[in-house]
This record gives C-alpha cells, sequence and structure tokens, in this order.
C-alpha cells in the first residue's frame, strides 16, 4: 500500500544484500519503489534493477554532484530515458552545499538541458535541490510545460506553496521525523494534500527511530505515519493518498 517514490537501490550499500531486501519489500506493505539514477551508469543500473522487480521503476538522469564532465550531449540519457520502465528524468537538480561540486553555472546548464530533455519526451522530474533553492526555482519557472517533483524537500513552506501553485509536486523523508524539522513540517502543512509523495532518499536519510542506520524502503511506515499525524487523518488514508499520488504523478498504471 506504501510507495516509496524515491530510493537508490543501485548504490553499493546494497551489494550484500540487495536482492534478499527487494524481494521482502512487499511483505512489509511496499507496493511500488522508484529507483533514480544519478548518471548513466547508474541510470542503467536501476534499469536493471526494474526489469526484475515488478514493482520497481527507474529515473535516469544526471545528478548535479556527478554532472562533469559534461560535453552537452544527453544521448545516452535520452536512450534510457526511452525504455519501457523509465517513468521520469531524474535525478536532476542543483547542489551548492558542498564546495567540490561541478561549477554552479554547469550544473544550472545540466539541470536547463534535462528540463528541456524532460519536455520533449513528455515525462515527468524529479528534482534534487540543495541550497540553491532561487536558482533551482528559476529554471522551473522557465519550463512551464514539464511537470515535477522537489524530492528531499528542505525549503521553506512559502517555496512548497509556490511550487504547488505551479503544479509541482513535493516530496518528504524520514526529515518529518526529526526533532529539528520544523520547516519540512510547515511545508507539509502548507502543500494541497494531493501534492505530497513519500520516499526514504534510501539508504540515507533513515527516519527515527532507526535514524542513523542505512535505509530501506520498509522504513516508509514511520515516514506515513509522521505525514499522517501532521495532516491529522489516518495512517492508512496518508498511505493510499500516497500512493495514488505518486502512480498518478509517474503515470503508473
Amino acid at each position: 500500500m506504501l510507495f516509496d517514490t524515491h530510493a537508490h537501490y543501485d548504490a553499493p550499500e546494497f551489494d550484500q544484500d540487495r536482492d534478499a531486501l527487494l524481494a521482502r519489500l512487499p511483505e512489509q506493505d511496499v507496493s511500488l519503489v522508484v529507483n533514480p539514477g544519478c548518471d548513466p551508469a547508474s541510470s542503467r543500473a536501476a534499469l536493471e534493477l526494474a526489469g526484475r522487480y515488478p514493482f520497481l521503476y527507474a529515473a535516469v538522469g544526471w545528478h548535479p554532484e556527478n554532472c562533469a564532465p559534461y560535453d552537452g550531449s544527453l544521448d545516452g540519457i535520452r536512450e534510457l530515458a526511452q525504455a519501457p520502465r523509465t517513468v521520469a528524468i531524474g535525478e536532476i537538480g542543483l547542489d551548492y552545499y558542498w564546495e567540490e561540486n561541478p561549477p554552479k553555472e554547469l550544473q544550472r546548464r545540466v539541470f536547463r538541458d534535462q528540463m528541456a530533455l524532460a519536455q520533449e519526451l513528455g515525462l515527468p522530474v524529479i528534482v534534487h535541490d540543495r541550497e540553491a533553492h532561487a536558482d533551482a526555482l528559476a529554471v522551473v519557472r522557465t519550463f512551464p510545460g514539464v511537470r515535477g517533483v522537489f524530492h528531499c524537500f528542505s525549503g521553506s513552506a512559502e517555496m512548497a506553496r509556490e511550487l504547488a501553485e505551479l503544479g509541482w509536486m513535493i516530496s518528504f523523508t524520514g526529515v518529518l521525523t526529526y526533532k529539528n524539522a520544523r520547516r519540512a513540517l510547515e511545508a507539509a502543512q502548507a502543500v494541497p494534500m494531493d501534492q505530497i509523495m513519500i520516499e526514504t532518499d534510501s539508504p540515507y536519510m533513515a527516519p527515527v527511530p532507526v535514524r542513523g542506520q542505512r535505509n530501506h524502503s520498509g522504513n516508509l511506515c514511520h515516514i506515513c505515519q509522521r505525514l499522517a499525524e501532521v495532516r491529522g487523518i489516518s495512517y492508512e488514508e496518508c498511505a493510499r493518498i500516497t500512493l495514488e499520488n505518486g502512480k498518478r504523478f509517474f503515470s503508473i498504471p
């Protein structure tokens, strides 16, 4: 009944038990998972996994941390994006947090190019935005025909409302369960419920009560429970709504 809209099962943290863990997810009430790529190699790995598990889908793209060197060609991503199990372009966006990341102008160029690719192919996008809120919004506004989600949302409630008015989705992680999660909680209250999705961002961002451990989709229940409390609805209703939102966003039957 739960939809983990963002989990990186191609990551090396899962090399020792990936198949065993994925095989158990249906028993943990996880119905669907989207695995985004971070570069062509991880995008291919995401697609390979999606071909082996009927509940798993892939997104393909260049993450801002991985976008250099960039020669201006997205032919490899374009080819992967047209595979039957690809449901989005992602994970794309901007990350100004780490000084060693590619130059900001290059990140913006790669982001814009991938937004244009999504527009060309009619696919939604999964956006990573860390310490780059104004620039990320500026790029989004230049592509009014592209649908998207800001995953692991870290912006303000005002930004969340602006994205919602543009028709975008907001996705929340285990951060909702943290003691210092005031901004995330305010954003979760500000967005219409039909524009909210939930995710683990596995293997990262594990929620309370397993914070600090390797994350996986079986922990999505803790995020759903906290969102339900914030919105004043039942766990079952929150799970149903976020599942339906994710299926509609990614065009999954």
